[in-house]
């Protein structure tokens, strides 16, 4: 019989993303559904955390306190200011919208190879996928 210890040693970790960076509580799978992203600080947040801070009145980020994008033009603006910073997860975002043809941008997969490649090689699990 495994020891409540060993029991829950067992098996893989998830991975730093699949938590909230608020409360710190991994985000239930689907991570998805369970949370949303914020292309101000690229952070994924739970659910809870954000209609707790809705509840206080706070209609910003509820991590980094910044305004929410009011149309795809800023969206796209927040996320170039992070790619401009070599952040992984902007640089991964980007090539996402260029894969789907969001926020405005025309589909163009060889851009979104370029930036999934430089976003792994900055350290993006999901640019991996």
């Amino acid at each position: 019989e495994l020891k409540d210890e060993q029991l829950y040693c067992q098996g893989y970790e998830r991975p730093e993303v699949d938590f909230c960076p608020i409360c710190t509580l991994p985000i239930p799978l689907p991570v998805d559904k369970h949370s949303y992203f914020n292309v101000c600080c690229m952070k994924q947040i739970c659910n809870g955390c954000s209609m707790a801070t809705q509840k206080r009145g706070m209609y910003d980020c509820p991590f980094c306190r910044t305004p929410m994008p009011k149309d795809d033009a800023d969206t796209l603006a927040m996320v170039q200011a992070r790619v401009a910073k070599k952040d992984p997860e902007a640089i991964n975002d980007l090539g996402l919208d260029y894969c789907y043809g969001t926020h405005g941008l025309q589909k163009d997969a060889s851009k979104a190879f370029e930036l999934w490649t430089e976003a792994a090689e900055l350290g993006s699990i999901d640019a991996l996928f």
